[in-house]
């Protein structure tokens, strides 16, 4: 048997109050944490940008510096030389300038500051351009000389003027690329202070929530531990009280046959010594009548009927209380007996099968025994529909073997948990008290009810020790004795008034 309690209500389901507050806590934590990871990874990014738009702007203002001095190089090649394959790279070079220049322009959109400084290296690479065009055109015209004559002009200035405003322009982007790379780092440490007290206070709200689970756990723990000890006592308990009760059934039992006993012995003694006395008398009075008064003759005569009845009466009584073939011929001629006449009254074939010397059982053996076969035919003749009966009692070794089968429509598997299955509990009791076993199940091939019996030669009544219960005749059980033969009534039978004749 299990303790169990009603469903809890579906209100006390739910987290209580302060537990969804952590849970809510915490995840509203997680997400501003994560939030801030969202905007560090945009500040990371754009570092990175600036980086490389800086390494980027490094490098065309590079290339520009390079196409600038490139030209100018072949320029001068081409005024030492004379060869025309130099000015390939000065005819190219205004467009590949103008090119780098428009990329810068790009890349610089943003920076106001720098749009100046890239408009003033604009202008000086187009001053130097078209001074390099000048000097071509003096060249051509005049020749080398007159180039010579025009060294040391201003505009070889610009040259020099134009590296400087890349070197200028250089150390600016350097310089807004170290602000922004401060700017992102202070950031980024303000950010990292603030993840960590983050993920200290998520780290808090977890342990508390950690801590609450715990102890409801706990609780839930403590609560199981008392349910089970509730339910173990409760189970020690039933069982306790049910052995309790099936002490006592087995008293009963065992009470009942002594009560039974005692009872056909009075009624065999003092009955049937009264009830022949009084037919003795009235066949007396019957003789003396015989010839003066025959009307009271003839009522004498329906008084005697009547009083044979009561004498038939009387001993089906008895042999229903106690067989008296069961005391004076023994078991095995009990069985034949109540089997016949039980194949008379009910119309079914019931046969009776005995092996070895069962008449050497214990009249508490005897009685028991009986009781099982009578019960079990009680059972077929009302619930079985069955046409055959067999009834196999044996000896095996120190036990007696008894054996009930039909061939009827057979007994469900739980007949022996049924409360209301007092027959087949009673039955099995018989067996329990005198140490034995009874079981019920199916014939073969699942045709019909097999009941079987198995009870051990020398055990008597067995008593069992149970706290709290007071049935103390059980410790010293009294076996039931076969009655006395009666002085009077030697043998109770159907000619119990055969001698007395009206």
């Amino acid at each position: 048997m299990y303790f169990t309690t009603d469903p809890a209500p579906s209100g006390t389901r739910a987290l209580p109050l302060y537990k969804t507050l952590l849970c809510f806590a915490c995840v509203l934590i997680l997400v501003v944490n994560g939030y801030f990871l969202l905007r560090n990874l945009d500040g990371l990014k754009a570092a990175n940008t600036l980086q490389d738009r800086t390494a980027q702007v490094t490098d065309e203002l590079q290339h520009l510096n390079l196409l600038v001095t490139d030209a100018e190089s072949n320029l001068r090649g081409y005024f030492l030389s004379g060869s025309e394959s130099y000015l390939g790279g000065v005819r190219t070079a205004p467009v590949r300038i103008d090119q780098q220049l428009s990329k810068l322009g790009k890349l610089l959109a943003d920076n106001p500051s720098q749009q100046r400084n890239l408009a003033q290296l604009r202008s000086l690479v187009e001053r130097q351009l078209g001074m390099m065009q000048q000097a071509l055109a003096i060249y051509r015209e005049g020749g080398i000389n007159d180039i010579l004559a025009i060294t040391g002009a201003p505009g070889d200035n610009d040259s020099d003027e134009i590296r400087l405003q890349v070197v200028i322009m250089l150390s600016e982007q350097n310089e807004l690329l170290n602000a922004r790379s401060d700017a992102f780092y202070g950031q980024y440490r303000h950010a990292v202070m603030l993840g960590i007290g983050i993920n200290a206070a998520a780290i808090a709200v977890l342990l508390l929530f950690y801590g609450s689970v715990r102890r409801s756990f706990g609780a839930r723990k403590d609560a199981e531990h008392a349910l089970q000890q509730a339910n173990e006592q409760l189970e020690s308990i039933v069982a306790r009280r049910t052995e309790q009760l099936s002490v006592l059934s087995r008293h009963l039992i065992h009470v009942s046959e002594e009560e039974k006993t005692k009872l056909a012995r009075e009624l065999h003694d003092e009955m049937g010594a009264n009830l022949t006395a009084i037919g003795m008398d009235l066949n007396s009075v019957a003789e003396q009548l015989r010839g003066t008064r025959p009307e009271l003759v003839a009522m004498l005569t329906r008084a005697r009927s009547t009083l044979v009845d009561t004498v038939q009466l009387k001993r089906r009584i008895v042999e229903d209380l106690r067989p008296s073939l069961l005391d004076n011929l023994g078991l095995s001629a009990a069985l034949q007996s109540y089997c016949e006449d039980y194949a008379r009254v009910t119309g079914l074939d019931c046969d009776v099968l005995v092996d070895g010397d069962i008449d050497a059982a214990g009249p508490m053996h005897a009685i028991a025994l009986f009781r099982i076969v009578q019960e079990s035919l009680n059972n077929i003749a009302k619930y079985a529909q069955a046409r055959n009966v067999i009834v196999h009692l044996a000896r095996e070794g120190d036990s007696l073997d008894l054996e009930v089968s039909d061939d009827g429509v057979g007994i469900p598997t739980d007949a022996l948990t049924r409360s209301k299955s007092h027959g087949l509990l009673g039955m099995r009791e018989r067996a329990l008290l005198l140490g034995g076993k009874l079981d019920v199940e199916r014939g073969v091939n699942g045709v019909g009810t097999c009941v079987r019996a198995s009870i051990p030669l020398g055990a008597g009544v067995q008593p069992v020790a149970v706290p709290g219960a007071s049935l103390v005749a059980l410790a010293n059980p009294v076996p039931i004795e076969a009655p006395a033969p009666s002085p009077v009534l030697p043998a109770m039978g159907n000619d119990d008034l055969g001698e007395v004749r009206v």
